[in-house]
């Protein structure tokens, strides 16, 4: 069958969007249309593949807007870069929507990107009852001056390759919205931050929109009394005026309408079932289209939502009356009179929006119902304007009193899935966001100072970091509080604050002012200021020990103690050797080479990074056997694993060696093996112990007995052979004394 492609009355020629002086002007948009076949028995309508001007918007509509599609609409396009064909895309057949003196019923537009071939069918569901009359296909080009580049919608939402009946929703008298909607497409990343223009100036006629250039068809002049724009609780986000857009005032004269009761009491959230795929470029091409599609093709007399938000966050006047004005809207049926609707551009059943869409959704919200005095958290009891039933199967009659949240979704008050799972399920989130206070606050780190356990310890200067889960546009200002005072002032974008703290014990905490004036404060951190530093209540000293004695290594103990008034963080060895002791640590063993004098130097370290430092010195000396003064019988042995390649044994009772040094530690060092005998050691003439030398296994050079003295001095040290029964040999390599 051929179809005959109609030339619906438009705009005029497509425009530019600027006018001569350079200021922004209407952009003329373009519609076609061509009739779909209906069956004999009125069950079905298709519109064969063909050629069409080319456009990037288009929906279904039929005769009766009272009337709605009991099925499946599908279409599928011809892309005008690829001409490649795209899948079938299915139209929600019963959006909610609408108003009075509508001319024409149909289907949500969607947004294909640029196309110049189309194809269409329609069947009914399972209802009984026929089709409505007079379907027809609408494609608008939006006029955007240029070829835009969004990807078609087939490619972003839910596809079939046959139709699919819907079941027959309930009969209410009005339209009601299928619950089949298109699934989402995953979407690229949009900016962090919307391009968003600056709030418009005020107008002295209603609302933001600028009177139309005088090449313009003038609306006339309002004969409404306009309501009062009452001043917010919150601060009002960047909104692109109707000019901005590119608006053709001519194409809806009539004056705006506003709400009975001159109050919005909720907001309802949609989303438009379009591509999300559009960039940011493209989003007032997008608002274009919807606007020329409702006004044009359905005959309402403006665009049906109060504001439309898009991916990258952008906020646009919807429906002209004033943005600041509680303007009438056609978005939510049984509902429009006391609700103001917000839809973000694009499709989400199943891919959530950019958090740059639902904080601009939540910004936009706060500030329209900080208009009227309305917690956007709260709830909301509304009129219903007539019977209904919604998604989630909850019915009402006309005049019923119905519990809303204040920020809900189309779904709450009509059967859709609009505004779509994902964004749905992101409403909570809003509402937190657009009431306050702030969530997610914490402290993260405190920049120059040192974690322990709980506390923070610092010298003086310290940055204070913190993270928090609302945005930052919704956020007035930071405060950090040191024990309760305000010690310094952040910006909302701000995550970190500075402050100069006294010597002592603080409670430090940060405190966010939502822009709605509720404020949160983290719970308090214990900063520790400290200036002092360190002390060695004893000072590093070396000692010998025990141990195995080489010419390069001589076994000794280096012992310190450290104190701090606040806390002691670490004990530093950073000479001869690098070592780091925790602070309940005195001391260590370590070697040193015979003969020569090394200095061992130590830092203290306070968990606020004040240091002191101390230094030990010590020089080991080995005194070889034969410098010993000698009585009764002594043996010369050789060998390499003995010091100096020789030893001195004897097995004689009383046999003794007695070396004379100055110094303050001393250590004799022998052989030892499981026929060693004993020995007496007197220490400046006094007998101070008795040292067995048996071993179970063969030693050489081992430093078996030790002694240290508080201050160095002249001291003896004289070994006796016990003579011990069965083993009574000592050998003995020398004595170590420490200087």
């Amino acid at each position: 069958m051929a179809g005959v492609l109609v030339f619906q009355g438009v705009t005029g020629s497509t425009g530019d969007g600027v006018q001569p002086d350079g200021r922004p002007g209407p952009v003329k948009a373009r519609a076609d249309t061509e009739q779909l076949a209906t069956s004999d028995d009125g069950r079905s309508a298709t519109l064969e593949q063909r050629d069409a001007e080319p456009f990037s918007m288009l929906g279904v509509t039929w005769t009766d807007p009272a009337a709605h599609v009991p099925g499946a609409v599908e279409v599928r396009t011809r892309s005008v870069g690829s001409g490649q064909w795209s899948r079938w895309l299915r139209l929600d057949g019963n959006s909610g929507q609408g108003e009075n003196g509508a001319a024409r019923g149909g289907t949500e537009p969607a947004w294909v990107g640029p196309s110049d071939g189309v194809e269409a069918r329609v069947r009914s569901g399972g209802s009984t009852s026929g089709l409505p009359a007079g379907l027809r296909l609408d494609m608008v080009d939006p006029g955007s001056g240029k070829v835009t580049g969004m990807a078609p919608a087939a490619f972003a939402v839910e596809e079939t390759d046959e139709p699919l009946p819907t079941d027959s929703p309930s009969d209410s008298g009005e339209p009601t919205q299928s619950t089949t909607e298109p699934s989402a497409p995953a979407s690229s990343e949009p900016p962090t931050e919307p391009s968003v223009s600056e709030p418009p100036a005020a107008s002295e006629t209603p609302g933001g929109s600028p009177s139309p250039s005088a090449s313009e068809t003038v609306s006339p002049t309002p004969t409404v009394t306009v309501p009062p724009a009452p001043p917010s609780t919150a601060p009002q986000p960047p909104v692109t005026s109707r000019a901005g857009w590119g608006a053709d005032e001519s194409i809806s004269p009539e004056e705006p309408g506003y709400l009975p009761g001159e109050k919005v009491k909720a907001v309802v959230v949609h989303h438009t079932a379009e591509s999300n795929t559009y960039t940011c470029e493209q989003g007032p091409a997008v608002v274009r289209g919807i606007y020329a599609y409702h006004v044009k093709q359905l005959g309402w007399k403006d665009l049906g939502y109060n504001f439309l938000v898009d991916r990258c966050g952008q906020i646009y006047e919807g429906r002209k009356g004033g943005i600041d004005r509680p303007v009438m809207g056609a978005h939510a049926y049984g509902f429009n009179a006391e609700t103001t609707g917000i839809s973000v551009l694009g499709t989400y059943t199943d891919a959530a929006p950019p958090q740059a869409a639902t904080v601009s959704v939540a910004r936009i919200a706060a500030w329209k119902l900080g208009q009227y005095g309305v917690n956007p958290a709260g709830t909301a009891t509304l009129t219903a304007g007539d019977s209904g039933r919604n998604y989630f199967g909850k019915s009402w009659a006309k005049g019923d009193q119905l519990t809303f949240p204040v920020i809900h979704g189309h779904r709450d008050g009509y059967n859709t899935q609009c505004p779509g799972n994902a964004l749905y399920t992101q409403l909570g989130t809003i509402r937190s966001w657009a009431a306050g206070p702030v969530t997610g606050l914490a402290i993260t780190s405190v920049t120059g100072s040192v974690l322990s356990g709980t506390t923070y310890y610092a010298k003086a200067a310290v940055t204070v970091n913190w993270s928090a889960t609302t945005p930052a546009s919704l956020i007035s200002k930071f405060e950090l509080l040191v024990d309760g005072k305000v010690a310094a002032t952040a910006a909302g974008t701000a995550t970190s604050a500075k402050a100069t703290l006294a010597v002592g014990s603080h409670k430090v905490a940060v405190r966010a002012v939502h822009q709605s004036g509720m404020t949160a404060t983290t719970a308090a951190a214990t900063v520790v200021a400290d200036t002092t530093v360190p002390t060695f209540t004893t000072k590093p000293s070396l000692s010998l020990r025990t141990g195995t004695v080489s010419t390069t290594s001589v076994p000794l103990t280096l012992s310190w103690k450290a104190t701090d008034g606040a806390a002691l963080k670490e004990v530093r060895l950073t000479a001869p050797v690098a070592r780091t002791y925790g602070p309940t640590t005195y001391s260590a063993a370590h070697t040193a080479k015979s003969a020569v004098a090394t200095a061992w130097s130590m830092t203290a370290y306070d968990r606020a990074g004040n240091s002191a430092t101390a230094t030990a010195t010590g020089t080991p000396v080995i005194l070889q056997e034969s410098t010993a003064a000698r009585s009764g019988t002594w043996t010369t042995k050789s060998s390499t694993s003995y010091l100096g390649g020789r030893s001195y044994s004897s097995s004689s009772k009383n046999a003794s060696l007695t070396w004379t040094f100055t110094g303050k530690s001393a250590a004799w060092v022998v052989s030892r093996a499981s026929t060693s005998g004993q020995a007496y050691v007197y220490v400046d003439g006094v007998k101070t112990a008795t040292v067995d030398l048996k071993s179970s296994t063969t030693k050489y050079r081992d430093a078996i007995w030790t002694k240290t003295w508080t201050t160095t001095a002249k001291h003896t040290i004289k070994i006796v052979v016990v003579g011990t029964s069965g083993r009574p040999a000592v050998t003995t390599d020398g004595l170590v004394h420490l200087k």
